[in-house]
């Protein structure tokens, strides 16, 4: 595994915020990341990963099959399709630009490995907006996502089961009680995959396998606030996501 590249793409975002405070206000805004803990687990695993802000990805993110085949696996998590769609080029300039939601999809079916982690803007994401249903992507990912709002809030929490203990994935792991998580995108497991786990009764870790490549979804969170601090602590938490990586690579 040691020098296996891992690019991690989303995970960013600025808040901004207004203080009133008798007749004055002033504003303040803040930037933030929420990839650390996931990077953390990785990185303890030997893999080389590298941050992509969800800010910075409309120009950046790789054009070319080329760009793209310099990593050895691709996690998209929490930034929506339009992101990647939106090139400055064409959003800017009107002028065309490659569809790299069809090259992340031709790059899968050439021997990529691809992650697509939840969240507000995953899957179909809050209001829908994520919009990743219907898009290439969609057709190398081992469930079917929905047209419409597809977050699933669990405040009481919810329990992930694993469904195939022998799996290398979740090789070693307890398959009872793992800590709870407080929300999930819901989609729908698509013809061929694999479930792996469940998050009460819905996919939670699924895979499949498209052309020479081979992609895996974890419909929750990578770390707060669907996935407590109490799961990111668990041994296990660093343990799968290793494993995760080792399966994706190991065809």
């Amino acid at each position: 595994m040691s020098g296996k590249r891992i690019l991690i793409v989303g995970e960013s975002w600025v808040s901004s915020s207004t203080h009133v405070k008798g007749w004055d206000f002033f504003s303040s805004s803040v930037y933030e990341e929420g990839h650390e803990h996931l990077s953390a687990a990785l990185t303890s695993a030997g893999y080389r990963v590298e941050h992509m802000p969800a800010h910075v990805a409309s120009a950046r993110f790789p054009s070319t099959m080329e760009e793209l085949s310099a990593y050895d696996v691709l996690i998209i998590s929490d930034i929506g399709a339009n992101t990647l769609l939106l090139h400055p080029t064409v959003w800017l300039k009107g002028e065309t630009a490659p569809n790299r939601l069809a090259l992340v999809r031709d790059w899968v079916l050439a021997g990529g490995r691809l992650v697509m982690c939840g969240g507000y803007l995953s899957f179909s994401g809050i209001y829908g907006s994520a919009r990743y249903a219907g898009t290439p992507i969609e057709a190398v990912l081992p469930v079917d996502i929905a047209r419409y709002d597809d977050r699933i809030e669990a405040p009481q929490g919810a329990r992930v089961e694993v469904l195939d203990p022998n799996h290398p994935i979740v090789s070693g792991l307890s398959t009872e009680q793992w800590p709870a998580l407080l929300g999930y995108n819901e989609v729908t497991l698509s013809a061929g995959a694999h479930l792996v786990a469940a998050i009460d009764g819905n996919p939670f870790l699924a895979v499949g396998e498209y052309g020479a490549g081979r992609s895996l979804v974890w419909t929750s969170d990578i770390g707060p606030h669907w996935c407590p601090m109490r799961f990111i602590s668990w041994d296990g938490y660093r343990q799968v996501w290793a494993q995760a990586i080792g399966w994706l690579l190991a065809k």
